[in-house]
């Protein structure tokens, strides 16, 4: 098990719950456009939220966010090490920073002393666009090795500091190099480790790569934290996290839906039916499945596992629960009649 530090009222790592991340898109300095977004992924189901501070006036403008906001609150800050002192200063819940990469070790100990003085956990982050020049020409370009390297080093200068309340990232676009390089990590560290893939793309692919690189690992028991990154609104990076975990049987949002894929036997208009029944489902937040299936002599038995559901005939279908068989409703009742079952449970 991962070693435990706790991101504001967030606990990550240590058996904590994996919990859902996303960063603004807002700049920072614009509080209120930085707030209503951070609202609206609150709303989603956000649990950290991560703003970019590439300057002083992002950094000044933290301390105002974070009063107006109900999550812990991310600084992301690359080179300068005044701007992780100021967000420090502001109240920042974490600060994101490669010590590597802000100068001598002076700055790094004012850095860390400035974190542990408040409380306040670094995430060491690593991308594959962004290596040291010497891993790369060591390891012939982005490697799993290299990341991991990259990541350990940038730990032991924080290590020399006296500071160890880390999390680590080490992300790369190239899926199954991302994955080996969070695996080595995990067989050689127990520091929290915050899942991602990083330029993951628009999420019709990007949700796929995400599922993969960060599904994956869940179901091999890696990781803390995740952030699925999207060329999209930041709201569907929270949406589609939700599922990734939900998929992963980590954690529980709201209905599993469960639907054949359909086939022959299928007598009646059910791929309609099973996306109504989804478009339905979205506001329920009770944690149940619900089967949406193709064939009245299998479904029930296939699904009976099912909380609840349906399976078709021709012109008609069977509403059932836990295997069990209520009754038949004609084919345009069934939603409803679905919906009814669902809300008596």
């Amino acid at each position: 098990m991962s070693k435990q530090i706790h991101v504001g009222s967030v606990a990550v790592g240590g058996g904590a719950p994996v919990s859902i991340q996303s960063m603004c898109s807002t700049p920072t300095q614009d509080v209120e456009a930085t707030v209503a977004q951070i609202e609206a992924l609150e709303q989603a189901g956000c649990e950290i939220i991560r703003v970019a501070v590439p300057d002083m006036d992002a950094a000044n403008a933290v301390g105002a966010i974070k009063r107006r906001i109900h999550i812990p609150l991310v600084c992301d800050i690359h080179f300068d090490y005044k701007l992780a002192l100021a967000c420090a200063e502001q109240g920042a819940d974490k600060i994101r920073i490669n010590p590597g990469n802000i100068g001598a070790k002076e700055r790094v100990r004012a850095v860390a002393d400035a974190c542990r003085e408040r409380g306040i956990p670094i995430r060491i982050g690593v991308n594959g666009g962004s290596l040291e020049k010497d891993l790369l020409a060591k390891y012939g370009g982005v490697t799993a090795e290299a990341l991991v390297e990259s990541a350990l080093s940038h730990v032991r200068l924080l290590n020399d500091c006296n500071f160890d309340d880390i999390c680590l990232s080490v992300k790369c676009s190239n899926v199954p190099v991302n994955m080996q390089a969070y695996r080595l990590l995990h067989e050689r560290t127990d520091y929290p480790l915050h899942l991602g893939v990083t330029e993951a793309g628009t999420p019709t692919m990007g949700v796929l790569k995400s599922a993969m690189g960060i599904g994956g690992l869940l179901c091999m028991g890696i990781g803390d934290t995740v952030r699925v990154s999207l060329t999209a609104d930041p709201v569907e990076e929270v949406r589609a996290a939700k599922q990734i975990l939900s998929a992963a049987g980590v954690r529980r949002f709201g209905p599993n839906l469960i639907s054949c894929p359909t086939c022959g036997r299928t007598r009646y208009d059910m791929i309609p039916i099973a996306r109504e029944v989804e478009r339905r489902l979205e506001d329920c937040g009770k944690n149940i499945t619900v089967a949406v299936m193709g064939c009245v002599v299998n479904g029930p038995g296939e699904a009976a596992a099912a909380d609840v559901g349906i399976a078709g005939g021709k012109g008609e279908g069977l509403v059932f629960r836990r295997g069990e068989i209520l009754y038949k409703v004609p084919e345009d009742k069934l939603v409803d009649a679905l919906m009814e079952e669902i809300e008596k449970l």
